[in-house]
């Protein structure tokens, strides 16, 4: 039993140490709901975000992609020739969710409203949001928001 308990300690402990850490290729989340974390694929230019997840058959569950973009804007989603459900997250400069939209539906040409001031759109798999509670006021945190604007802000290193 104690050797148990010093294993979760120990699995406890690195998890938080992991989560105060910023990688390109991770992003964590955390709210009122609790803490999850996703790896992510980068969308930080035109080709690349009008590109995103279309074509992919399938995503693993802790997957996802940010489009990143060069300065807040109003931003608008379809689900063009993309083929598996997503839910939306979609983020200010500081990284907070403002709007967000679940199970958008796949080949869905209609356009999904992010809101304005929009710098940031996390897509995971669709309904993930529910079963983890994630929402409006939802922080992410990934070292492409600037740590003075950051709500959750990455640690130094």
């Amino acid at each position: 039993m104690r050797l148990s308990v010093s294993i979760l300690a120990l699995i406890f402990s690195t998890s938080i140490a992991l989560a105060d850490q910023c990688d390109s290729g991770r992003i964590a989340l955390r709210g009122d709901w609790g803490q999850a974390a996703f790896n992510v694929e980068i969308a930080d230019t035109a080709e690349l975000r009008s590109k995103g997840l279309m074509h992919r058959e399938e995503m693993a569950r802790q997957d996802g992609m940010l489009f990143i973009f060069d300065a807040p804007r109003h931003a608008t989603f379809w689900m063009r020739n993309t083929l598996i459900p997503l839910d939306m997250l979609f983020a200010g400069n500081d990284g907070v969710v403002t709007t967000f939209h679940s199970n958008a539906i796949p080949h869905d040409e209609t356009l999904i409203p992010g809101g304005d001031d929009i710098m940031y759109v996390l897509e995971i798999n669709g309904g993930l949001s529910e079963l983890y509670g994630i929402g409006v006021g939802t922080e992410f945190k990934h070292n492409s928001i600037p740590a003075d604007l950051a709500s959750w802000p990455c640690l130094a290193e």
